[in-house]
Order: C-alpha cells, then structure tokens, then sequence
C-alpha cells in the first residue's frame, strides 16, 4: 500500500523450485520476513521474477519460464482464487472483531462500578 511501511524481521534464504519431476527449475530466492496478518505467506515479486526469467500473465492468473526441456506453466483458476479471497475477508474480520472486542473490554473495565463504594439512596 502506498505510504506504508513494514520493517523486515529478518531474511531467509530458501530454496524455490517450479515444474514437476521431468522439467524444473530450481534458484535460491532470499525472502524477507515481515511479522504483520495477510493472507499471502509469500509475494514472490520482481526479484523472484527476475531470477527465474518469468513472465507473469495476471489476466490468465499464470507464470511462464524457460525449463531445461520446454517452458514451464504454472497456472491457477479463479475458482481457487476467489476461494482464497474469500478466506481473506474471513480472516480481516476476525482480526477486526478480534480488535474491537478489546476495545468493547477496555471501555468496560474503565466504566465498571466500585464495589467498595456504597450505593446512595
């Protein structure tokens, strides 16, 4: 999002590997860790696309790159991808209930009675 920042946790070096047992390719990608709640575990962007030479197509929701036998598609369905969307919007609302329900107890301890003090009449 523009205008905000994360600062990274650390990195972490991991092996990435895209294709089946026949045509593969496999680079080493340094990821950056960041601790904050998406839904993504990991946005592979330009750097990954770089390494591996890909050319990502967002209308067919598919990434084509060079394998040592022919090129290589990996491709997903909008099916699965408003699947996950929709577990997206599941998981900002519990974070959001999650948040106001503390505020709600924090408002609640503050405007909790005195036992102690005696009811007038």
């Amino acid at each position: 999002m523009p205008g905000k920042h994360a600062m990274p946790l650390g990195q972490i070096d991991l092996p990435i590997t895209f294709g089946n047992l026949t045509n593969y390719r496999m680079e080493s990608l340094t990821l950056k860790v960041i601790g904050f709640h998406r839904t993504y575990h990991a946005i592979l962007g330009r750097p990954c696309y770089a390494k591996f030479m890909v050319v990502p197509n967002y209308t067919y929701l598919k990434l084509k790159m060079l394998g040592p036998c022919r090129v290589i598609t990996i491709s997903t369905s909008f099916q699965r991808a408003y699947k996950y969307e929709v577990e997206c919007c599941k998981h900002a609302m519990a974070i959001v209930t999650s948040k106001e329900l503390a505020a709600i107890r924090e408002e609640i301890v503050d405007e909790a009675p005195d036992p102690k003090r005696l009811a007038g009449s």
